[in-house]
C-alpha cells in the first residue's frame, strides 16, 4: 500500500465517494496506517465539519467500516472515534437533515447499540445529539425515562430487537485492494437486507441442531414405552379399584409432564430450525454475490490480459519493422560486412 502523508490522506478523502469499493478501498488503507489513528481520526472530522449532506453520510460510512473492520487489527480506532462521534452528530443532526440521512444515521446507531461497539451511555448522547443538532451551549442530555419498551416482557423485547436486527442493512464481502484480500462488514445505502453469519456462527448453529429435541432418542424411547392405559379413555373401564387408579394417575402426570416438556422442546427446536433456515439463505446469498464479483473480476482481468497481450503483439511487430541503428545508412542488415582484405584488394 502507498505510504501514509497528511496530505496522501486528505487527497484520498476529497476523492472519496458514497460507492462500496471506494469506502472499503480507503478503509482498508486507513487501517493499515493505524499507528497514525488520531491525525487521520483529526483529519477525517475536519472533512465533516465542511463537507455538504451527502458527503458527510460517506464518511461516516467510512468512519463505521473503519471502526467494524478495525476491532482485531487496530481497536484505537473505535476508541478514537468515540472521542468525536457526538460532535460529528451535532454537526449533522437537527430539523435540517433530510429523511434519508435520517434513516442512515438512525441505522448506524442501532448497530453500534446491538454490536456493543460503544456503550450504552454514549449510545444515548449520539441519539440527543442527532435529534437537536449544535446546542446553543454545552448540556448534557437529560436523565433517560424509562420507556414503554423497558415496561415490556422479556419475550416481546426479544421480537422487537430481533425485528430491529432484520433491518440492519449490512453485508460481509472480500475485497481486493493492492493485491491483498480483506473480507469486510459493509454498510453504504445499496447494501441488501439480511446480514449473513459468520462461518463459525452458522457452523455452531448446525452443530447445535444435532443435539436437538427430535434428536432426543432417549426421550422418544420413553415415549413409546408409555402404558397405553395413559392415552386411552376405553381402557379407564377395566380399573379394578382406587389403588389401580392412583396408580395410573401417577403415570399419567409423569406423561403429562414428560410429553409438554418434549414439546416445549420442539417448539424451540422448530425455532432454531427458522432461524437456521434463515442464516443459510443469507450465507449463500452473500457467497453468491461474492462468487458473482469474483466472476466479474476475472472476466475483467481477462479483457486487460488480453488487451495486454494485443499491445505485445504489436510491440514486437513494430520491432520487426524498425530500423538496426546500429547499423551504417544504406547497409543491407542481411549481407556482411566487407573485411579490410576486400576493400583493398586490387584486381
Amino acid at each position: 500500500m502507498a505510504g501514509f502523508t497528511e496530505g496522501s490522506l486528505s487527497k484520498k478523502l476529497e476523492d472519496l465517494n458514497a460507492s462500496q469499493h471506494s469506502i472499503q478501498t480507503l478503509s482498508l488503507w486507513v487501517i493499515h496506517h493505524r499507528k497514525h489513528y488520531q491525525l487521520i481520526v483529526k483529519t477525517w472530522m475536519k472533512e465533516l465539519q465542511k463537507a455538504d449532506e451527502g458527503r458527510q453520510i460517506t464518511l461516516m460510512y467510512l468512519a463505521n467500516d473503519v471502526i467494524q473492520n478495525s476491532k482485531k487489527k487496530g481497536p484505537e480506532y473505535g476508541k478514537e472515534f468515540g472521542t468525536v462521534m457526538k460532535q460529528a452528530f451535532q454537526i449533522m443532526g437537527g430539523p435540517k437533515l433530510s429523511e434519508k440521512t435520517k434513516k442512515s444515521l438512525l441505522r448506524l446507531i442501532s448497530i453500534w447499540e446491538e454490536r456493543s461497539v460503544y456503550d450504552r451511555k454514549l449510545i444515548e448522547e449520539l441519539k440527543y445529539a442527532f435529534d437537536h443538532g449544535m446546542p446553543g451551549n454545552a448540556t448534557s442530555p437529560p436523565p433517560r425515562k424509562k420507556s414503554k419498551i423497558d415496561r415490556e416482557s422479556p419475550a416481546v423485547v426479544d421480537k422487537k430487537k430481533e425485528r430491529l436486527k432484520e433491518k440492519r442493512r449490512t453485508q460481509e464481502e472480500e475485497v481486493e485492494v493492492d493485491g491483498m484480500k480483506e473480507v469486510h462488514i459493509t454498510l453504504s445505502p445499496r447494501t441488501p437486507v439480511g446480514d449473513p453469519p459468520e462461518p463459525e456462527e452458522l457452523i455452531k448453529a448446525l452443530v447445535d441442531l444435532e443435539n436437538s429435541a427430535s434428536s432426543d432418542a432417549a426421550v422418544r424411547e420413553r415415549i413409546a414405552s408409555l402404558p397405553p392405559e395413559v392415552s386411552e379413555i376405553n381402557l379407564l373401564t377395566k380399573l379394578d379399584d382406587k389403588a389401580a387408579a392412583e396408580r395410573l394417575s401417577i403415570e399419567v402426570n409423569e406423561a403429562v409432564a414428560l410429553l409438554t416438556d418434549y414439546n416445549s422442546r420442539l417448539a424451540s427446536e422448530m425455532d432454531d430450525r427458522k432461524k437456521v433456515t434463515q442464516m443459510l439463505r443469507d450465507f449463500i446469498q452473500a457467497q453468491r454475490d461474492l462468487l458473482q464479483q469474483a466472476e466479474q473480476r476475472l472476466d475483467d482481468y481477462k479483457e486487460k490480459l488480453s488487451k495486454v497481450l494485443l499491445v505485445r503483439q504489436e510491440v514486437k511487430s513494430h520491432l520487426r519493422n524498425l530500423p538496426d541503428l546500429s547499423l551504417p545508412t544504406g547497409t543491407n542488415p542481411l549481407k556482411p560486412l566487407p573485411s579490410a582484405g576486400d576493400l583493398f584488394s586490387l584486381r
